[in-house]
């Protein structure tokens, strides 16, 4: 038997249903009005009694509208929070969200679709550590771009893991059964560059004894990720711009082009666009390549990430070795220029003065440094003292509240309802305080 039945969405039933029982109000108040006048008979009885019973009616929708969609809400959040899967929060008083139970319904599902998506995110990119709002963004473009045969530029500072995000293009993929094949622009000769890109023939120069497929060929059917793009040669530039664009390459020494079928990631530490402006580097391979953009943020704009990476980090070097609080605290407020490789440098050189527990004393002495010159007070045993041997705790307290004002900033993109949410103080508090340290809001706006 053929099925009929029609789904309809409730965001057209119900507004329908209370919309046809006001009609239906009015026509039969209009009918039994016109009735009793007709017959010189008083119509006020009728019709209270009519609005009677037109009340009782719509008050028993309105119970079976809560039962059927707002009890199941309830039994969820009720579920949900007797698994402990959720934080049992109260909203802020300066935030915006109401205190009724759609409110808190609300804070609830934020709650199960923030876990879910970190729990998605350890799912697809089980190399990638991060579950910061920033890096499951990054994972977003990633799960968007992989099925496509976009040319993708990833853009960020030396040690964010470019690489790491481009091996995850590939294996999202439909080229994933194919070859992925890395070269460093900037870590091979330009004189070697060329044949290493594209190969070359026997004969085709001092020492070319056999013939050699080039990282094009070698890719052929994969993926080709170019790092650091931005240290290659203009020459060089043009001849892969002519690969990309005709899918055809010409090994060194070669008279007939070779065809090939690859997909380009780039990536690159630099501003191309100011390169472009300053003619350093070509602005029609910038284009080309800038068909897709991904850029990675810095470890200072995440550092929720920083106990989960050094969990990683730790469990790689072995041993049973593990962090002690303060050693936490400082690797959190540090900045890393070098990013998630200085972290891991800093633990390995940690690990390598202690076989159990890393105090502040076992990491490198540049993050102490650092941490002294922002006021931080995370050191053991030593405090950070003035130039007449005084321990000026005032200012250390002062630049650690910018610290923290400043990070809580760049979390929440600017928007200081956010920033004052996090910091749990009102907005205002924070706006005499951002006066205070004279910080630039400004600057941390997308």
């Amino acid at each position: 038997m053929k099925d009929i039945r029609f789904h309809i969405s409730l965001y057209i039933i119900i507004p329908v249903i209370f919309a046809g029982i006001a009609i239906l109000s009015i026509i039969v108040t209009y009918n039994t009005t016109t009735h009793y006048l007709s017959k010189s008979l008083n119509p006020q009885w009728p019709v209270v009694w009519w609005g009677i019973m037109l009340i009782g009616f719509t008050l028993i929708c309105g119970i079976l509208i809560v039962k059927l969609l707002i009890d199941p809400v309830k039994r969820f959040v009720i579920k949900t929070k007797g698994l402990g899967i959720v934080k049992n929060v109260s909203p802020q008083k300066n935030t915006s969200v109401a205190t009724d139970d759609m409110g808190k319904f609300t804070m609830v599902f934020e709650q199960v679709s923030e876990l879910l998506s970190k729990v998605e995110a350890r799912q697809l990119f089980p190399d990638i550590i991060g579950q910061s709002k920033v890096m499951r963004g990054v994972f977003n473009q990633i799960v968007k771009v992989a099925p496509k045969e976009s040319t993708v530029l990833i853009t960020g500072e030396t040690g964010t893991g470019k690489e790491l995000i481009a091996r995850s293009i590939h294996q999202h993929s439909k080229r994933q059964d194919q070859p992925f094949v890395a070269i460093n622009c900037a870590a091979i000769p330009e004189a070697l560059l060329e044949s290493e890109l594209f190969g070359y023939e026997k004969g085709a120069f001092t020492g070319a004894n056999t013939k050699k497929p080039g990282k094009f060929e070698m890719a052929d059917g994969g993926t080709l990720f170019l790092d650091e793009i931005g240290d290659m040669p203009m020459e060089t530039q043009a001849k892969v711009l002519r690969a990309i664009e005709e899918n055809t390459i010409e090994r060194v020494g070669a008279i007939k082009p070779t065809k090939v079928n690859v997909r380009f990631i780039a990536a690159t530490n630099r501003n191309l666009e100011k390169m472009v402006e300053s003619g350093l580097f070509r602005q029609d391979l910038f284009y080309r390549l800038n068909v897709f953009s991904i850029v990675l943020p810095p470890l200072r704009h995440r550092r929720e990430d920083i106990p989960l990476l050094t969990e990683k980090f730790l469990n790689e070097i072995g041993k049973e070795r593990h962090l002690s609080s303060e050693a936490l605290q400082l690797l959190l407020t540090n900045d890393w220029p070098g990013n998630v490789r200085e972290l891991k440098n800093a633990l390995e050189s940690a690990a390598v003065l202690t076989d159990e527990k890393i105090l502040p004393s076992n990491l490198p002495f540049s993050l102490k440094r650092n941490e002294s010159h922002n006021g931080s007070t995370f050191h053991s045993n030593e405090a950070i003292v003035d130039a007449n041997g005084n321990a000026d705790l005032d200012s250390q307290i002062k630049n650690y509240e910018r610290r923290i004002i400043v990070d809580a900033l760049h979390r929440s993109g600017g928007v200081q309802v956010k920033a004052a949410a996090m910091l749990g103080i009102k907005e205002r508090s924070l706006w005499h305080r951002i006066k205070k340290h004279q910080i630039n809001i400004t600057e941390f706006k997308p």
